[in-house]
């Protein structure tokens, strides 16, 4: 390692540490010592522009173990990715570019949110995925449009969570050779030494998925370093896998390979003695010499050619290939609404009864149209979930120009490595499970809300109405759960009209992701008039409506719920009660109207209201207020057929009618 070399790790290491231990707050232990491996990769194997951090064919770098993250903000500062000194001197305060884990979009050259441990390792092989469809759709000889590597960086926590195996199992069936994993193996976690509860040969396990094992044994050795990601560059069959030893805190004699080192500031006294062990001569904090930045810049360099050779190719790819181009601009451009909107075939169907589920498996296939690059699938439930793009193949190590993706019975790996396919480019991901499922994956969903990616996740068999697998496999509580996400949109459709409507929302989202809650049971059409549409999309509407100037009450209802209000009304009106009933497929859309639009459907006058869902009550009291009821289920359901659950739980027409009255 030359001088300037060393300089520059030290640099990235006391940039690190003077951060933490201004903002008092932070994990300094992984920074320091996996400082080597990411300046090793960083300044000779990554290809990157950073002036240009959208540049499509750029390798990709996760820090899965985000709580590093001010390593990564040092690398970013040094090589000139755009964070200042000034953003490092912010490190974890309000406002500022560099948080305390690392978040996307917020801060350049972050490729992903990532903190929950493990979750950054699904995210890269979702990358890796994308890399390879991409390459096999666009890459022609001697045009390699797409050719980047994706490397992500993690530690012995993110090997711990179960998320890891769910994801690499995948990887290495797949085969993604340009997925390249940094293993920092300091042995230590916030208890202690990792022997306490990790002492499996993790390598063997790495091996056991698929992937080429590396090892290198000083965490120091650049050049060592360097080799085993060359090999791992060289492998063109499988992904590799590097297991690099390091020590936590290395350069602070007091924390050094210690389990104290990992998540609090070194101390002011521990700062001054890791200057003294890395012969750091600036005693002030945040203080690099300018010979550092210098061969920073010098480093990038070789990567602007490149940036400037791959730009001069796709130019001349463009020419030859137009329609290529043509597809290009498809694959990068957001689908117009208008389009989707004005076309009548989307919004045809047949008028019999139909599971919701079975009217999103016909949209979806209508979709491929105006999505080419629609890419999907389901956790092994593919046939209930109604997900194949028919004629369009399965992404597999043989044939990556699949469009049709078998996650397997990986809940939580799917949701993460479709938010990786969303945020590598190009690509616009769906996933598929039963409902119940949904807590399975719901941390991997959050960090869809959290980075504003517009994922959709179709969710079947969303009620009692799963009927005799039981409780188990009947969801409650999950559309509370979801409800309650922030950036999330929820929808739940009484029929084809209105499932057509909620995938019209993912199709056409930018930066929310959206759940599809479908029903496993037939349910009727409320009508095939896609005159409907418009209403739909504004979350409620009303469905019928009284015949009075002002209706006695209104009953609210979502999903196969709404075929049993509408029936409920007719024989009210036999009684002389005239009542409303809205349907409400999306509560997030709803409260997004104008507050007229609101009052039209929902007057606060009438007080008089019924919500029926079945599913739990929670969260409908914004809508049924004090002087209003639920018709819902706050129990765990049972095994039965479904029409007698259905029965069981109340939801009949005499109880809806015996409801509605009980409120007048």
């Amino acid at each position: 390692m030359s001088s300037i070399e060393q300089k520059t790790v030290n640099a990235i290491r006391i940039l690190a540490a003077d951060a933490i231990q201004k903002a008092n707050s932070g994990h300094p232990g992984l920074p320091l010592g996996a400082a080597p491996m990411a300046y090793e990769l960083w300044a000779r194997h990554m290809k990157f522009n950073p002036k240009d951090a959208k540049w499509i064919n750029r390798d990709r770098f996760i820090l899965s173990a985000g709580h590093g993250s001010a390593m990564l903000y040092a690398l970013n500062h040094l090589f000139g990715g755009g964070l200042s000194i000034e953003d490092i001197k912010n490190f974890r305060q309000l406002g500022s570019k560099t948080p305390g884990h690392p978040e996307y979009p917020l801060t350049p050259a972050v490729e992903a949110t990532t903190g929950p441990l493990g979750a950054g390792l699904a995210m890269a092989v979702g990358m890796a995925i994308a890399q390879a469809h991409l390459a096999k759709i666009f890459n022609k000889p001697n045009y390699p449009i797409f050719d980047n590597y994706t490397f992500v960086l993690a530690g012995d926590g993110c090997f711990m969570e179960g998320l890891s195996s769910e994801a690499f199992s995948l990887a290495g069936t797949l085969g993604l050779d340009k997925l390249i994993v940094l293993y920092d193996r300091n042995k230590i976690t916030i208890e202690g030494d990792t022997d306490l509860t990790f002492c499996e040969d993790v390598e063997k396990r790495m091996e056991a998925f698929g992937f080429q094992t590396l090892t290198v044994e000083d965490g120091n050795n650049l050049e060592e370093i360097g080799k085993a990601i060359e090999k791992a560059k060289s492998e063109k069959t499988k992904p590799s896998f590097i297991t690099i030893k390091t020590q936590i805190g290395f350069g602070c004699p007091a924390k050094q390979g210690k389990a104290c080192a990992h998540g609090e500031p070194l101390g002011v006294d521990n700062i001054e003695d890791l200057r003294k062990t890395l012969n750091w001569s600036c005693k002030e904090p945040f203080c690099v010499d300018k010979d550092v930045y210098k061969h920073c810049e010098s480093l990038t360099k070789n990567n602007i050619l490149k940036y400037e050779k791959w730009n001069k190719m796709f130019l001349e790819y463009c020419e030859k290939y137009p329609e290529m181009k043509a597809l290009w601009n498809k694959y990068n451009q957001d689908l117009d609404p208008e389009i989707l909107l004005n076309d009548k075939d989307f919004w045809t169907f047949e008028n019999k009864s139909a599971a919701t589920r079975s009217s999103s498996g016909e949209i979806i296939n209508k979709l491929t149209k105006f999505l080419p690059n629609l890419i999907g699938g389901s956790a092994d439930l593919g046939p209930s979930n109604k997900t194949e793009m028919k004629g369009l193949g399965y992404f597999s190590k043989m044939t990556p120009e699949g469009t049709n993706m078998h996650y397997g019975v990986r809940e939580q790996a799917m949701a993460g490595i479709a938010n990786g396919i969303a945020l590598y480019g190009g690509l616009k991901s769906f996933v598929a499970t039963f409902f119940v499922f949904s807590d399975y994956l719901k941390p991997m969903a959050r960090l869809s809300a959290l980075m504003h990616l517009p994922v959709t996740y179709i969710f079947t068999h969303d009620s009692i109405g799963v009927g005799e697998d039981g409780p188990t496999h009947q969801p409650v509580e999950q559309l509370a759960m979801l409800r309650s996400t922030p950036n999330f949109i929820v929808f739940r459709p009484a029929d084809a009209i209105e499932t057509a409507a909620g995938w019209f929302c993912a199709a056409t989202s930018k930066n929310t992701p959206v759940a599809l809650v479908l029903t496993r049971q037939n349910i009727p059409q409320i009508d095939t008039n896609i005159e409907r549409r418009e209403q739909a999309l504004k979350g409620a509407y009303i469905i019928s409506k009284e015949s009075k100037s002002e209706p006695d009450a209104i009953i609210i209802a979502t999903g196969s719920e709404v075929e049993l209000a509408l029936a409920a009304k007719d024989k009210l009106k036999d009684e002389n009660i005239d009542v409303r009933v809205v349907s409400m497929p999306s509560m997030e859309i709803f409260e997004k109207q104008s507050s007229d639009y609101k009052e039209s459907i929902l007057p606060q006058k009438i007080r008089k209201r019924v919500a029926i869902e079945a599913l739990s009550s929670f969260g409908w009291e914004r809508y049924t207020g004090l002087d209003g009821k639920t018709l819902t289920i706050n129990s765990f359901g049972a095994s039965a057929p479904a029409k007698q659950l259905f029965e069981k739980f109340g939801y009949t027409v005499e109880n809806v009618i015996k409801t509605v009255k009980s409120v007048l």
